[in-house]
């Protein structure tokens, strides 16, 4: 096995910093659901994005979407999403309450539980399992109204802390899926991973 089930946890105070931090510290960690029946999905993450509104001129939510922009600025180190064309896409708050800033979880290798990830999300190229941010919230077969909200330890949905990747394993490059704000340097990704969103 990749990690043991006693692995260390994150906890929320772990993200009240700044999210391009964050970003890369995520990388190599273990995002673990198990399922109402016991089995366990999990993944490594191998491609991080961050989000950091008081900075950042790609941040949308606090001038046009008050909603958004609360969920954002909830505590650190609880799971939300975004919503882009109809597909939710996980993501992590950070820094103090009330300011708007996430990490987003845009790729996962597979570790454990494929078979019911293909249940959830039927695809014939191994690839194009958990290769994007969609594309692993569904492979998780997350409930985005269950997960919304819930700290980062939480059992059915916890993040591990893994084996911590080097720098020379790290990519820094342009964000992706946005305008402004699109040279900054927050996305990281493991180097040479074939899972890497396309």
């Amino acid at each position: 096995m990749p990690y043991r089930q006693g692995d260390t946890l994150y906890h929320p105070h772990n993200f009240a910093g700044d999210p391009v931090e964050a970003a890369r510290m995520l990388l190599g960690a273990v995002l673990r659901r198990t399922l109402p029946d016991g089995r366990v999905l999990a993944g490594r993450v191998v491609e991080t994005e961050a989000y950091d509104c008081p900075r950042d001129p790609s941040c949308t939510a606090g001038r046009f979407h008050a909603i958004r922009s609360a969920e954002l600025a909830a505590p650190p180190g609880q799971y939300t999403f975004w919503v882009t064309h109809g597909h939710p896409l996980l993501q992590i708050t950070c820094r103090a309450e009330g300011v708007a800033a996430s990490v987003l979880l845009r790729a996962l290798e597979p570790l454990e539980g494929q078979d019911s990830m293909l249940d959830f999300r039927p695809v014939s190229a191994h690839y194009n399992l958990t290769s994007g941010p969609a594309k692993l919230v569904q492979a998780l077969g997350l409930d985005v109204n269950e997960v919304r909200g819930k700290p980062v330890d939480w059992p059915p949905l916890s993040l591990l802390r893994g084996k911590a990747l080097r720098d020379d394993q790290v990519e820094i490059s342009l964000r992706k899926g946005v305008q402004a704000g699109r040279h900054l340097p927050w996305r990281f990704q493991e180097r040479g991973s074939k899972w890497l969103s396309g």
